[in-house]
């Protein structure tokens, strides 16, 4: 039997220290099984952003998943469609992400990132 387990760990490295995220604890999980992952926001509202989940396979360069924006629309890497779902609770202004049908090569850091402001600002 295999077993699928990953840390997940907040990727925001803060310039103003009053804004963080923090991911949920490691999780094992078995193949064909789903998860949900979660990101704490503090700081800001998580609806003010467009924010990201990337994950580093083992060895493996970061990969990019997906985003929501701050209409609450999900737009995702098209090799991963359908893999994933990304969404926000902005009652508790927390991010998750679903992973679904869960397989071995899903094994990964995922972090969640918060769009800089600087692009942002750029694509206004």
């Amino acid at each position: 039997m295999h077993w699928v387990s990953w840390p997940i760990g907040a990727d925001y490295a803060c310039i103003d220290c009053q804004v963080s995220l923090t991911s949920s604890d490691s999780v094992v999980k078995k193949p064909g099984e789903s998860v949900t992952l979660s990101c704490t926001v503090s700081g800001f509202s998580v609806n003010s952003y467009w924010m990201h989940w990337i994950r580093q396979k083992p060895g493996k360069a970061l990969e990019w998943i997906g985003y929501i924006d701050t209409g609450s629309t999900a737009y995702y890497a098209q090799s991963l469609q359908g893999q994933f779902s990304i969404t926000t609770d902005t009652s508790k202004n927390m991010l998750y992400l679903e992973v679904k049908s869960l397989k071995t090569e899903d094994t990964a850091v995922y972090y969640c990132a918060r769009e800089s402001q600087l692009l942002k600002r750029l694509q206004d």
